[in-house]
Protein backbone atom coordinates (compact mmCIF):
# COMPACT_ATOMS: atom_id res chain seq x y z
CA UNK A 1 0.00 0.00 0.00
CA UNK A 2 0.49 3.42 -0.65
CA UNK A 3 -0.01 7.25 1.02
CA UNK A 4 1.15 10.31 -0.25
CA UNK A 5 4.32 9.78 1.60
CA UNK A 6 4.75 6.58 3.00
CA UNK A 7 5.37 2.88 1.62
CA UNK A 8 3.48 0.09 3.53
CA UNK A 9 5.04 -2.92 2.82
CA UNK A 10 5.71 -6.58 3.89
CA UNK A 11 8.94 -6.65 6.08
CA UNK A 12 12.46 -7.20 4.43
CA UNK A 13 15.76 -8.54 5.52
CA UNK A 14 17.15 -5.26 5.67
CA UNK A 15 14.69 -3.93 7.79
CA UNK A 16 15.78 -6.08 10.42
CA UNK A 17 18.76 -4.02 12.09
CA UNK A 18 16.57 -0.35 11.97
CA UNK A 19 14.04 -1.99 13.59
CA UNK A 20 15.96 -3.43 16.35
CA UNK A 21 17.60 -0.23 16.82
CA UNK A 22 14.11 1.66 17.03
CA UNK A 23 13.54 -1.30 19.96
CA UNK A 24 16.38 -0.72 21.58
CA UNK A 25 15.68 3.67 21.69
CA UNK A 26 14.55 3.96 25.40
CA UNK A 27 13.00 6.93 24.29
CA UNK A 28 10.89 4.89 21.51
CA UNK A 29 10.34 2.43 23.97
CA UNK A 30 9.13 4.46 26.83
CA UNK A 31 5.62 3.18 27.75
CA UNK A 32 6.03 -0.32 26.96
CA UNK A 33 7.82 -2.79 29.39
CA UNK A 34 10.81 -2.99 28.20
CA UNK A 35 12.84 -2.09 25.57
CA UNK A 36 13.61 -5.37 23.05
CA UNK A 37 17.18 -6.85 22.02
CA UNK A 38 18.27 -8.17 18.92
CA UNK A 39 16.81 -11.36 19.22
CA UNK A 40 13.52 -9.97 20.84
CA UNK A 41 13.33 -7.75 17.85
CA UNK A 42 14.03 -10.26 14.92
CA UNK A 43 11.44 -12.87 16.82
CA UNK A 44 8.76 -10.23 16.53
CA UNK A 45 9.38 -9.45 12.78
CA UNK A 46 8.87 -13.61 12.15
CA UNK A 47 5.70 -12.78 14.52
CA UNK A 48 4.84 -10.10 12.14
CA UNK A 49 5.26 -12.16 8.83
CA UNK A 50 3.47 -14.98 9.97
CA UNK A 51 0.77 -13.02 11.03
CA UNK A 52 0.60 -11.66 7.33
CA UNK A 53 0.80 -15.34 6.15
CA UNK A 54 -2.60 -15.90 8.16
CA UNK A 55 -4.60 -13.23 7.60
CA UNK A 56 -3.31 -11.54 4.52
CA UNK A 57 -2.58 -8.38 6.51
CA UNK A 58 -0.81 -7.18 9.41
CA UNK A 59 2.45 -4.66 10.83
CA UNK A 60 3.22 -3.27 7.00
CA UNK A 61 6.61 -1.81 7.39
CA UNK A 62 7.11 1.85 6.90
CA UNK A 63 9.09 3.84 4.36
CA UNK A 64 9.69 6.90 3.18
CA UNK A 65 8.87 7.48 -0.62
CA UNK A 66 11.22 10.34 -1.25
CA UNK A 67 14.04 8.71 0.72
CA UNK A 68 13.46 4.41 0.94
CA UNK A 69 13.90 5.44 4.60
CA UNK A 70 12.33 2.32 6.94
CA UNK A 71 10.47 3.98 9.66
CA UNK A 72 9.32 1.38 12.02
CA UNK A 73 5.75 0.07 11.26
CA UNK A 74 2.08 0.69 11.26
CA UNK A 75 -0.71 -1.54 10.83
CA UNK A 76 -3.16 -4.36 11.85
CA UNK A 77 -2.82 -6.98 14.42
CA UNK A 78 -5.03 -9.40 16.39
CA UNK A 79 -4.95 -9.03 20.02
CA UNK A 80 -6.33 -12.45 21.58
CA UNK A 81 -4.76 -11.89 25.15
CA UNK A 82 -7.80 -11.84 28.18
CA UNK A 83 -9.58 -8.77 28.15
CA UNK A 84 -12.91 -8.10 27.88
CA UNK A 85 -12.62 -6.60 24.46
CA UNK A 86 -10.85 -9.32 23.00
CA UNK A 87 -10.35 -11.05 20.48
CA UNK A 88 -10.28 -7.94 18.30
CA UNK A 89 -7.88 -5.99 15.71
CA UNK A 90 -6.15 -3.52 16.67
CA UNK A 91 -4.01 -0.73 14.54
CA UNK A 92 -0.74 0.10 16.10
CA UNK A 93 2.16 1.95 14.99
CA UNK A 94 5.88 2.14 16.07
CA UNK A 95 8.26 4.75 14.86
CA UNK A 96 11.76 5.80 15.02
CA UNK A 97 12.09 8.80 17.02
CA UNK A 98 13.99 10.47 13.86
CA UNK A 99 10.12 10.09 12.10
CA UNK A 100 8.24 11.87 15.06
CA UNK A 101 5.75 14.63 14.58
CA UNK A 102 5.78 14.49 11.29
CA UNK A 103 2.62 13.00 11.05
CA UNK A 104 3.62 9.45 9.39
CA UNK A 105 1.50 7.33 12.01
CA UNK A 106 -1.78 8.98 11.04
CA UNK A 107 -1.05 8.95 7.48
CA UNK A 108 -0.33 5.29 7.41
CA UNK A 109 -3.07 4.21 10.38
CA UNK A 110 -5.60 6.16 7.92
CA UNK A 111 -4.57 3.34 4.96
CA UNK A 112 -3.95 0.56 7.93
CA UNK A 113 -7.87 1.38 8.77
CA UNK A 114 -9.33 1.95 5.18
CA UNK A 115 -7.94 -1.64 4.85
CA UNK A 116 -9.48 -3.21 8.07
CA UNK A 117 -12.54 -1.80 7.14
CA UNK A 118 -12.63 -2.66 3.65
CA UNK A 119 -10.96 -5.68 2.44
CA UNK A 120 -10.62 -6.76 6.07
CA UNK A 121 -14.49 -6.35 6.39
CA UNK A 122 -14.46 -5.54 10.29
CA UNK A 123 -17.04 -4.09 12.08
CA UNK A 124 -14.65 -1.91 14.66
CA UNK A 125 -10.77 -1.84 14.87
CA UNK A 126 -9.29 -0.68 18.40
CA UNK A 127 -6.28 0.54 19.69
CA UNK A 128 -4.29 0.66 23.49
CA UNK A 129 -1.39 2.26 24.72
CA UNK A 130 -0.01 3.20 28.13
CA UNK A 131 -2.41 6.34 30.10
CA UNK A 132 0.65 8.40 29.98
CA UNK A 133 1.52 7.63 25.99
CA UNK A 134 -0.30 11.27 25.18
CA UNK A 135 1.41 10.88 21.73
CA UNK A 136 -0.33 7.51 20.75
CA UNK A 137 -3.51 8.64 22.27
CA UNK A 138 -3.36 12.09 20.13
CA UNK A 139 -2.80 9.91 17.23
CA UNK A 140 -6.41 7.69 18.16
CA UNK A 141 -8.22 10.87 18.51
CA UNK A 142 -7.24 12.75 15.38
CA UNK A 143 -8.39 9.36 13.82
CA UNK A 144 -11.87 9.80 15.10
CA UNK A 145 -11.46 6.70 17.81
CA UNK A 146 -13.34 7.35 20.90
CA UNK A 147 -12.05 6.35 24.41
CA UNK A 148 -14.68 4.96 27.46
CA UNK A 149 -12.90 5.27 30.28
CA UNK A 150 -15.03 2.12 31.45
CA UNK A 151 -12.88 0.29 29.00
CA UNK A 152 -9.71 0.65 30.29
CA UNK A 153 -7.89 -2.12 31.38
CA UNK A 154 -5.40 -3.83 33.02
CA UNK A 155 -3.11 -5.32 29.74
CA UNK A 156 -1.60 -8.88 30.85
CA UNK A 157 2.03 -7.95 29.82
CA UNK A 158 2.47 -4.72 31.53
CA UNK A 159 4.15 -5.60 35.25
CA UNK A 160 1.88 -5.50 38.15
CA UNK A 161 1.08 -2.27 39.33
CA UNK A 162 1.24 -0.33 36.39
CA UNK A 163 -1.66 2.22 35.67
CA UNK A 164 -4.51 1.03 33.26
CA UNK A 165 -4.29 0.89 29.65
CA UNK A 166 -6.62 3.00 27.64
CA UNK A 167 -8.85 1.53 25.10
CA UNK A 168 -9.88 3.39 22.11
CA UNK A 169 -12.40 2.35 19.63
CA UNK A 170 -13.88 3.39 15.86
CA UNK A 171 -16.77 1.39 14.03
CA UNK A 172 -16.72 1.45 10.39
CA UNK A 173 -19.81 3.36 10.31
CA UNK A 174 -17.73 5.91 11.82
CA UNK A 175 -14.90 6.09 9.46
CA UNK A 176 -17.28 6.46 7.10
Amino acid sequence: METDRLIMRRWQETDREPFAALNADPEVMEHFPAQLTREQSDAMVDRIESAFDEHGYGLWALQIRATGEFIGFTGLAWQTFEAHFTPALEVGWRLARSAWGYGYASEAARAALDYGFGPAGQAEIVSMTAAANLRSRAVMERLGMVRDPADDFTHPRVPAGDPPAVLYRISRDAWR
